[in-house]
């Protein structure tokens, strides 16, 4: 199999690593900076920017289009999710006319459920801010291209070297929401093997969401931490939460993904992060 990753960040580059590991040809697409894994080539480029996309790769089997936005600013936003796919899906049609899967790595922001919600791959997802709004977007370019394409929808990342939730504890920032807020979290490593079995997956579906087994209210994931750490609990948080921390609050179902075969190696935040807590 001849993959290309465009976007060879913190999930990226983990993927990589894998599919390195399983034999396959990889190509990174990147701007440069990012250390590669023995065993994959480099393609220099920026996808919003076409004249930098004549070097492609010729004749691949696969792409994953993983950019990060490298910012919270809605410009940001639309370059990556919405320039980007269109401008490399146009380099794929002249050069890889018979690609067999273009996965889009999204995210759960695109729900606007807000009220603890359970949500799956069948709920509206009507997100009006411009994160979601323009993740949605990006998503609908890429289902409307020619080739045959699954979105994955992952939820808050963390892993190595994304460790804020216990960091927020040890130096005592941490508070508790005053009511349940839920948060949807998985491992770096379990967003890069997701990938990898949809890559291998004959018959993938056009949609999944990329969360651990438990959706966790921020609370109970907090105090395990200080349990785990021997600190003190938190302290109640005063005034409002934040708008932005509203907009996560909803709890989403990984079904589909478990149903179609992947085994999670941190089913849930206690086994991720009991991992971080001893590295």
């Amino acid at each position: 199999m001849r993959v290309l990753i465009a976007g060879c960040g913190y999930v990226g580059t983990a993927l990589c690593e894998l599919l390195v590991r399983d034999g396959r040809h990889v190509w990174a697409l990147r701007r440069g900076g990012v250390v590669l894994p023995k065993g994959a080539e480099s393609v220099q480029g920026d996808v919003t920017k076409p004249d930098t996309l004549t070097m492609l790769p010729a004749s691949l089997d696969a792409v994953v289009y993983a950019v990060s936005a490298g910012g919270y600013e809605e410009a940001r936003y639309r370059a990556a999710y919405i320039d980007g796919p269109r401008n490399i899906l146009d380099a794929l049609r002249a050069n890889s006319p018979r690609l067999k899967r273009f996965v889009f790595v999204s995210s759960t922001g695109v729900y606007a459920q807000s009220g603890g919600e359970w949500v799956d791959e069948d709920s509206p997802a009507e997100q009006s801010h411009f994160s979601g709004a323009t993740l949605l977007e990006g998503e609908r370019i890429v289902a409307s291209s020619p080739f045959p394409a699954t979105v994955v929808r992952l939820g808050g990342i963390y892993g190595p070297g994304r460790t804020r939730l216990i960091e927020s504890v040890k130096n005592g920032s941490a508070t508790l929401p005053s009511t349940p807020t839920y948060l949807n979290l998985i491992h770096r490593d379990d967003c890069a093997g997701i990938i990898r079995h949809i890559l291998s997956t004959a018959n993938a579906s056009n949609l999944y969401l990329g969360v651990d087994n438990e959706p966790s209210d921020r609370r109970v994931i907090l105090k395990w931490i200080a349990k785990q750490i021997g600190a003190a609990s938190p302290p109640v948080e005063e005034g409002a939460t934040s708008a932005r921390g509203q907009r996560g609050n909803k709890r989403c179902r990984n079904a589909r993904i478990r149903e179609a075969g992947y085994e999670f190696r941190y089913p849930t935040f206690r086994e991720g992060l009991a991992q971080e807590l001893d590295a």
